[in-house]
C-alpha cells in the first residue's frame, strides 16, 4: 500500500543500501539529528528496519513521524518527518563529534 505524500517543506533521500550494515544506524540517526521541524527524510532500504524504527520512536517519540510509502519484501521506502522539537539528550548517546 502506497500512502500519500507528506507536506514537508523538503524531502531529503537517504539510501542505506550503499552504506555498511554497522554504520547504518549510526548515519540514519546523525541525518535525522540534521532535520529541521517541517523536514523529511525519504529512507530507501533492503529489509523492513523493524528494531531501527523501535530505536528511532524511543529517541524521537513523537516528533518524528514514521511512514511508509512502501513496503516489499525485497526493500521499503519510508518518510521520516520531524513534526516537532526534539527533546535534548542527557549526553551520554553522544559522540561529541557534532560540536
Amino acid at each position: 500500500m502506497i500512502l500519500p505524500e507528506p507536506a514537508p517543506t523538503a524531502v531529503h533521500p537517504f539510501d542505506a543500501r550503499g552504506i555498511g550494515r554497522r554504520f547504518r544506524h549510526a548515519a540514519i540517526v546523525g541525518a535525522l539529528d540534521a532535520l529541521q521541524p517541517g523536514e523529511a527524510m525519504r529512507f530507501v532500504n533492503d529489509h523492513d528496519p523493524l528494531p531501527l524504527l523501535a530505536q528511532l520512536r524511543e529517541r524521537y517519540g513523537d516528533a518524528l513521524d514514521i511512514a511508509y510509502r512502501q513496503r516489499a519484501p525485497d526493500g521499503v521506502v519510508i518518510d521520516f518527518a520531524v513534526v516537532g522539537i526534539v527533546a535534548e539528550k542527557d549526553g551520554r548517546d553522544c559522540c561529541g563529534s557534532c560540536g
